[in-house]
């Protein structure tokens, strides 16, 4: 699993992330971001930002 961010942070690579619970699990109806600078506020207080892996095709 990839790193978990608090918003307010800074990503150690800009680009896109998804919304995650406050240990990683799955959100009903995330909220997704293009980061660059640093990290939004998420919907619910306590959860995380990560960025999702490649996608095998």
């Amino acid at each position: 699993m990839a790193k978990l961010r608090k918003p307010g942070q800074k990503p150690a690579k800009p680009g896109k992330y998804i919304e995650r619970g406050q240990r990683g699990g799955k959100v009903n109806n995330p909220k997704r971001a293009i980061v660059k600078e640093q990290f939004p506020p998420t919907k619910k207080s306590g959860n995380k930002w990560e960025r999702p892996g490649p996608i095998n095709r």
